[in-house]
């Protein structure tokens, strides 16, 4: 409960503040309301204008609704700390638009409304003449905005910030306001930052105004300074370089003038050159007409030759047709002749095939009196062989006992097959369950491997002995288990987090033993050996790993509770036994969301010492001086180890299955070797069996064979014997053939004889025709000689002609061009008549041709060469002018005319300067005459209070140089001790007490020269020794006091005792507990009737 009480009787104010009985958190204020019931109403007569008449509260930082009514003079707000002291000025500096950063507690409106609250409300009522101004702000946390209200009506941050400023209200100005985790700053404002505080908490209005003006004047007269400057530095050097430049100026002139007559000879030359084209034109125009007079003649003489060139092509012509017709006598006569000669040669073919046959006959019988010989040789040889093979006895009997065997083999060599397909089945089986079983495994050692990763980067050390006792578990008499993190396996990921939570780190990485000797032995090797830092346990004699919990799991259900801690994982026995003795996880029990609704309920039913719910582990421990029951709560942190399961005795089984599969896989494979060899026997002896048959069998069937080649040869025998031939028969018949055959072929050679006469007659009339048709071809091709040397030489005339006449039209393209461009050059249009001074004789135009005159200017040479040497001359004398350049005239210009404008804006700055030095010294004397009054008036207040304190302090203007004006300053100097001298007061120099000191002496020198509404100071006095703060705090009662001073707060979370009081003071009192009264039963003047009766009773007692 907080409330305030003045010491007059008509001014008091109430303000609550509760929260739960039992409420395990101190920092989560009741979301109970309270109320604020004035008592009685301060007036308004002492008030000041923007001064403080009601703060009202509701779910802001601690409180639920709270008023608070502050006096008009000293507001002494005191109470321990955490009650809500500093929540009041947080409510002023957030009511009147202060900037939450400001409190130095959360950068967001929306961290100041009270926990589990979403909505928040401060409301400052400030007094005003012409009626009291009522500011509303309205947090609203999900939206992260503030809604202001004027009088009740709905309006803008700028309109508060603008009616807050009105009323010379700054919440932002460390000299008016002052909140706790800004006292330490005050010390560490700068002198400009100091000054520029000064004058806008006691300052006329217009001192700070002044300032900022006299800062921008200052600002831009050092800018028209340094424009001045480099203006006239600028025109000097632009004058400086003109002058250089002015000899090549005047060369540059001298140069232009060669140039001019440069031009005008360029001009003139076009017109000479036309003119030598001209006469050139007419020459060549009477040469071609002389060639075309010959090109005729030429002509005319070619007509007699062409005449007989055609007579003798037509007798040509008939010598080739008769010549064509014997050829073709010839052709038909040698092709008679071809014809008999094939068949000449057809009859020698006849002959020869008829020879050739005869030859063959001869040949097939000689071969088949020899192959008979040869069949008889072999029927006597198979005979005697079959004689032999009759002797063998009868091989039927062995050959069926053979059979009988090899189908036994065969049946057997069948079953070992089979059994051995029926082993490979089998094996295959094994593997694939061995492969599934090793897959599973494999899954198994990934989420352990999981937790020796995690292991590994958080306890590096820890793993590195993991690994150590992995390889040397032969040093240890009895059991050894590594970290409890890596051999506890959750049954539940989502339960690990109770786990973690319960049990320390340090436990968690802890290597357990069951016997003390190999503790030592292991602590000696890993600790002082390698150097690792470890840690190991040792489980209990006796196990309480099946120890049953206090009280059974189902009485507990109606509370919310699931599971003891025990219950939620599976670890080995000395694991198990040694966490259930160290932290009773078999009597911590694990509820749900439905535990935490109901905790207070659970608490006082159960009297559990600890327990879990869904978020939150809870420890309740009894007061041993009131005995009550005192509770905790913590939030739980995430897992982090435990999250991996891994179900250890599946994965036992698992390897355990996998030996038994390995062991049948041998036996299978023991098996399979036995099979194969079996098999390979009966194989070796199948191939026996199958041979000696064969044997038996080729011997049965040779006798068989024998009778069948003596029979087919026998066959064969009388087939040739049968088959004889005729020789003498066949000769006598070939013989009269051939005979028939010379008869006919000697005809045939009488008729070729006389074909071939016939064709020769031909042949002789033939070359008589050639003989006479090569005459005509002779004389022919004299002619056409003829004619070519006079075509050729009628060719060139033309060719002549041809080039003259091209000649003629380039010369006349040429001096229309030269008359176009020597118009161009004297810029006259194309049917423009050329200037009298452009002439040199009356033009004349050749007939036939749009031609120019010859052009010349008068005063200027008439010849190309003199024109030449006259532009080579000049050409020369312009070269001498070297390093010149157009620019430099072009910039010599620019730069006269820019030198008379920097002339004149110069002129224009100079003004502008002596115009703003005017102004800053009459803003000057307004400015800093009343700056100086002023801080002599904070000087002699501040001097007498240090002097009350048997110190000395002083404050003065500090500036290093008068004319800059943003270095002003306010220097605080002060010394605590005789024995010291003066020094300024900063953040390192003085101790935290002294510089709260001097902190509150020079606001109090502030407070009577103060034109602000109020003031407000927390917690200053907390590094102050007793003396200081008696001293300080007599001052603040006596300033603060006075008539016509504003208001002032003061917070504290403590007093002295003796202090004196003022009757204007106003003291609230912030109480906080969990035994405060209602708010409706708070009665102030009945708490001080009670007060009055216990003093007066126990004097007499």
């Amino acid at each position: 409960m907080a409330t305030s009480s003045r010491k007059t009787p008509t001014a008091s104010a109430l303000a609550s503040k509760r929260t739960l009985p039992g409420d395990p958190s101190s920092e989560a204020p009741s979301k109970r309301r309270s109320l604020a019931l004035p008592l009685s109403l301060p007036s308004s007569g002492p008030f000041v204008e923007g001064s403080i008449v009601r703060i009202a509260m509701e779910n802001f930082l601690t409180y639920d609704i709270c008023e608070v009514y502050p006096g008009p003079h000293l507001n002494m707000i005191i109470g321990a700390n955490g009650t809500g002291k500093s929540s009041i000025v947080c409510a002023i500096c957030l009511g009147l638009a202060g900037k939450p950063a400001f409190m130095g507690r959360a950068d967001k409106a929306g961290f100041f409304v009270k926990r589990g609250c979403s909505k928040g409300m401060v409301e400052i009522e400030l007094f005003r003449t012409s009626g009291n101004l009522v500011i509303t702000r309205e947090i609203d946390v999900t939206k992260s905005q503030s809604f202001w209200f004027i009088n009740k009506k709905a309006t803008t941050q700028k309109v508060v910030e603008e009616q807050v400023a009105a009323l010379n209200i700054q919440v932002g100005n460390l000299c008016q306001f002052l909140p706790q985790d800004k006292v330490g700053e005050f010390a560490k404002l700068s002198k400009i930052e100091l000054l520029e505080a000064t004058e806008k908490s006691i300052g006329p209005p217009e001192m700070h105004r002044y300032h900022c003006e006299l800062k921008n004047f200052r600002e831009k007269e050092k800018q028209l300074e340094t424009s001045c400057k480099e203006k006239t530095e600028y025109l000097d050097k632009m004058i400086q370089r003109n002058k250089r430049y002015e000899q090549d100026v005047e060369r540059f002139y001298e140069r232009k003038r060669h140039l001019d007559l440069i031009e005008m000879l360029e001009a003139k030359r076009p017109w000479v050159e036309y003119e030598n084209v001209r006469q050139e034109y007419e020459e060549v125009k009477l040469a071609r007409d002389k060639v075309k007079d010959e090109v005729r003649r030429l002509k005319d003489g070619q007509i007699p030759i062409t005449d007989r060139i055609e007579e003798i092509e037509t007798q040509r012509h008939n010598l080739e047709a008769r010549i064509k017709a014997k050829a073709t006598d010839i052709k038909e006569t040698s092709q008679k002749c071809k014809q008999k000669q094939d068949v000449i040669e057809r009859k020698d073919k006849h002959i020869e095939e008829l020879q050739q046959a005869l030859i063959v006959k001869q040949n097939e019988e000689h071969d088949r009196q020899r192959r008979i010989s040869n069949t008889r040789k072999m029927i006597d040889d198979l005979q005697n062989e079959l004689r032999t093979t009759e002797n063998c006895v009868n091989l039927q009997p062995q050959i069926d006992a053979i059979t009988n065997d090899l189908r036994r083999v065969q049946d057997e060599k069948g079953l070992c097959e089979s059994e051995i397909v029926d082993k490979h089945k089998e094996r295959e089986t094994l593997e694939k369950e061995k492969k599934s079983v090793n897959d599973q495994i494999v899954q198994f050692d990934n989420l352990l491997n999981q937790k020796e990763f995690k292991l590994r980067q958080r306890y590096r050390d820890t793993y590195d002995a993991v690994l150590w006792l992995r390889s040397n578990k032969d040093k240890f008499k009895q059991g050894v288990y590594e970290p409890i993190m890596l051999t506890i396996n959750m049954k539940d990921n989502k339960n690990a987090k109770y786990i973690e939570n319960h049990i320390p780190s340090n436990d968690l990485r802890a290597f357990v033993f069951e016997s003390q000797e190999d503790m030592e032995v292991f602590l000696k090797e890993v600790r002082d050996n390698k150097k690792l830092r470890v840690n190991a346990v040792i489980a209990p004699r006796s196990s309480y790993a099946e120890k049953a919990p206090s009280r059974p799991l189902s009485e507990l259900k109606q509370y919310g509770f699931f599971s003891y801690l025990r219950e939620l994982f599976d670890a080995p026995a000395p694991v198990m036994s040694y966490l259930c003795s160290q932290y009773h996880i078999h009597e911590v029990p694990v509820g749900t969301e439905r535990t935490r609704e109901r905790i207070e309920w659970v608490i006082q039913e159960t009297r559990l010492r600890q327990m879990y719910t869904a978020e939150e582990k809870y420890v309740v421990k009894t007061s041993f001086y009131s005995n009550k029951v005192i509770s905790s709560n913590t939030s739980l942190k995430v897992a982090q180890f435990l999250t991996v399961t891994v179900d250890l005795e599946q994965r036992r089984h698992l390897e355990e299955h996998l030996k038994e599969i390995n062991r049948k896989l041998q036996a299978v494979d023991s098996g399979l070797i036995a099979l194969r060899e079996t098999n390979k026997q009966l194989e070796h002896k199948d191939n026996e069996l199958r041979q000696k048959k064969k044997e038996l069998l080729e011997r049965k069937a040779k006798k068989r064979q024998l009778e069948q080649k003596i029979s087919s040869k026998l066959g064969s025998l009388k087939l040739m014997e049968q088959d004889a031939c005729n020789l003498e028969e066949e000769e006598r018949k070939a013989s009269t053939r051939i005979k028939e055959i010379n008869v006919q072929k000697a005809k045939l050679v009488t008729e070729l004889t006389n074909l071939i006469k016939i064709c020769t007659s031909l042949h002789i009339q033939k070359v008589d025709l050639i003989l006479q048709i090569t005459t005509v071809i002779s004389e022919k091709n004299k002619l056409k000689s003829d004619y070519m040397a006079a075509a050729s030489q009628l060719r060139l005339k033309e060719q002549q002609l041809i080039d003259l006449d091209e000649s003629r039209q380039r010369l006349l393209q040429k001096c229309k061009e030269l008359m176009r461009r020597a118009k161009q050059v004297c810029n006259l249009g194309v049917e423009q008549t050329i200037p009298r001074e452009y002439q040199t004789q009356v033009p004349t135009i050749p007939k036939g041709h749009s031609s120019s005159p010859l052009m010349a200017f008068q005063d200027l040479p008439n010849t190309l060469d003199e024109i030449d040497a006259l532009l080579a001359e000049e050409r020369s004398r312009a070269s001498c002018f070297t390093g010149l350049n157009p620019t430099v005239v072009e910039e010599y210009t620019k730069r006269e005319e820019e030198i008379e404008q920097l002339t004149e804006e110069l002129k224009i700055k100079k003004v502008e300067l002596d115009k703003y030095r005017e102004s800053i010294s009459q803003v000057k004397e307004r400015w800093l005459n009343p700056l100086k009054e002023l801080v002599e008036k904070i000087n002699e207040k501040f001097s007498n209070f240090f002097s009350s304190m048997q110190c000395a302090g002083e404050v003065d203007l500090y500036t290093e140089n008068e004319e800059d004006y943003d270095k002003y300053g306010i220097r605080i100097r002060v010394k605590f001790r005789s024995s010291t001298q003066l020094h300024e007061l900063t953040p390192n120099h003085q101790s935290g007490g002294e510089r709260s000191v001097s902190t509150m002496l020079y606001l109090m020198a502030l407070q009577e020269l103060n034109r602000c509404p109020f003031r407000v100071v927390d917690e200053i006095n907390q590094g102050m020794d007793p003396t200081n703060e008696r001293r300080v705090f007599e001052m603040v009662v006596n300033t603060a006091c006075k008539e016509n001073t504003s208001q002032y707060f003061f917070i504290t979370p403590k007093l002295l005792q003796s202090l004196p009081y003022s009757e204007k003071m106003t003291v609230l009192v912030v109480y906080n507990g969990p035994h405060m009264l209602e708010p409706k039963r708070w009665n102030l003047k009945a708490f001080l009737r009670r007060r009055r009766r216990i003093t007066f009773t126990q004097p007499s007692q």
